[in-house]
């Protein structure tokens, strides 16, 4: 079984193009912007909860800089204090700020005040909770609202559910409803972690010469 998921291709790469947008079409459609340069907006803070799509964003807009061979970064709290500030780079995103050390968040404070002065690239952020409620530095949370500041909401049920089944009907095979409502129950509801099972569901089927169906997802999931 564990070659078996070792054998699943991984879902593809994070991109402004792949991310499902269900409410947060305007969200979307500004970072598209920022990316093609056809908007100047370079403070952008994004927040929401587990599994919304929040590293998806943030990696997709470093991908888009990459591919116009322009200099992006991205990195996570947890490594924030390591970053080395370069002034040719057009774009850093850093995951989960609301996790930043007292020294990361002194640093990000230094940094948003370069960019305002004398900077050029687009600094995007994101936190689990609106900046009102970061438990952070003061003028840090202030700094946070001097761009846009965007709710990533959650992918709805049915709208995981049509993603679910685009992306199989993608891998040339039919999934129902009644199979993706199981998965939404008993699996994680995140949609990275959706597409994987699902792929993987798939290449277990193969391997069994089976059709897919509840029981064979259930003995996938207790396998697993």
């Amino acid at each position: 079984m564990q070659q078996l998921l070792l054998d699943i291709q991984p879902v593809p790469s994070p991109t402004l193009t792949n991310f499902v947008s269900g409410r947060n079409a305007e969200l979307l459609s500004m970072l598209s912007a920022i990316a093609s340069q056809q908007d100047n907006e370079r403070f952008v803070y994004v927040w929401g909860g587990f599994g919304c799509g929040k590293s998806h964003l943030l990696r997709a807009m470093v991908d888009a800089y990459t591919q116009k061979n322009l200099k992006a970064v991205y990195c996570c709290a947890k490594n924030w204090d390591e970053f080395v500030d370069d002034e040719s780079i057009d774009c850093i995103a850093i995951d989960d700020i609301d996790a930043l050390t007292l020294s990361g968040q002194i640093k990000l404070f230094n940094i948003y005040n370069q960019l305002r002065d004398e900077g050029h690239a687009v600094l995007l952020m994101s936190g689990m909770a609106a900046p009102i409620h970061l438990d952070m530095r003061q003028d840090l949370v202030t700094r946070l609202g001097w761009g846009l500041v965007y709710q990533v909401f959650e992918l709805t049920e049915d709208e995981r559910i049509q993603a679910m089944r685009q992306h199989s009907a993608g891998r040339g095979f039919e999934l129902s409803e009644e199979i993706c409502r199981y998965l939404l129950r008993h699996g994680r509801r995140d949609l990275r972690s959706l597409l994987m099972t699902l792929d993987a569901l798939d290449r277990y089927s193969l391997v069994h010469q089976r059709q897919i169906t509840i029981p064979l997802l259930r003995e996938l999931l207790q396998v697993v």
